[in-house]
């Protein structure tokens, strides 16, 4: 065929364990171990639905109506989900990025976001995809390289596999203990609720069945590590796991119920955040980087 409408596609590999990263938005596109989908992958000879496996820079989730202040100024940018009156998952879904590393089971992949209308700030980016027995390990650097302050903000949009079939047959476990509440038209945050004793219980590993949810969680549990570990556990007992490192305080769930009827419910959408949706005006988990400041965040994979 033709290039692909995700562009061009970069292999790693590792025994087992088999990735692919695409030019286009600079995501992962496919994660197996064995040929079981750990990451639910979009198709080769398709554009990438639903941000699968995109890094969302500068910020992650929904911005209310394109808008917010920063160091006293006004910004506006493009609204990219006009039916809500949001821009949505910041600059790159659809933008290339260069391959500037690649070993058997390395990859890094580089942009660079020039000031925009509505984001006049500079950063140098490179995403670092590493496979080994241990899983798959994503580390993400962005780094101010122009001459004032900008707001910052990252998160990627993988989606656990359950092996086959739909994500209704599968148990979840979310380690958040505390969902953000958005409303029901433009689903932009009202305010924390703790998950205990509500649908969206699930620090505990139970059923999903139909459930649907989209909203983050946070006050997330932790191991000795300082991991915080989501799984969709599939019928055949195999586990589908991201874990994320202190650096994302957050983890969007979504179950994918408003994509195409033939993609619905087909993997469990797991986003690390490291700010709330309409983050860039909350000010919840933004950061700010100095002229020269970097930020560097780690998030995996792994099928048990």
């Amino acid at each position: 065929m033709s290039v692909p409408p995700s562009g061009e596609q970069f292999e790693i590999s590792s025994g087992e364990h088999r990735a692919t990263i695409v030019e286009v938005g600079g995501g992962i596109r496919r994660y197996e171990v064995g040929g079981r989908p750990v990451l639910d992958p979009f198709p080769l000879e398709e554009m990438c639905d639903g941000a699968h496996g995109a890094p969302l820079i500068p910020w992650p989730n929904r911005l209310a109506d394109g808008r917010y202040s920063f160091d006293g100024e006004e910004f506006q940018v493009s609204l990219t989900e006009p039916e809500k009156n949001n821009a949505i998952h910041g600059f790159f879904l659809w933008r290339p990025w260069i391959r500037t590393e690649h070993e058997a089971d390395r990859l890094v992949m580089s942009a660079r976001l020039h000031p925009l209308a509505g984001y006049p700030f500079q950063l140098d980016l490179n995403i670092a995809y590493e496979l080994s027995g241990s899983g798959l390990k994503v580390t993400t650097t962005a780094v101010n390289t122009g001459s004032r302050a900008c707001p910052y903000g990252h998160g990627q949009h993988p989606y656990l596999s359950p092996g086959g079939g739909l994500i209704d047959d599968c148990s979840l476990r979310i380690p958040g203990r505390t969902r953000i509440t958005t409303d029901p038209v433009r689903q932009l945050p009202t305010g924390p609720e703790p998950v205990a004793g509500t649908e969206f219980d699930f620090v505990e590993p139970a059923a999903l069945g139909p459930t649907a949810i989209d909203f983050a969680f946070t006050d997330l549990e932790r191991d000795a590590d300082g991991l915080a570990w989501t799984r969709l556990g599939a019928p055949d007992g195999t586990s589908a796991e991201i874990w994320v490192d202190r650096s994302f305080p957050f983890v969007e769930i979504y179950t994918g119920d408003t994509l195409t009827p033939e993609r619905a419910r087909r993997g469990l959408g797991t986003e690390p955040m490291t700010c709330a949706p309409d983050g860039f005006n909350s000010g919840d988990g933004l950061l700010r980087l100095e002229p020269g400041d970097s930020a560097t965040t780690t998030w995996g994979a792994l099928l048990r």
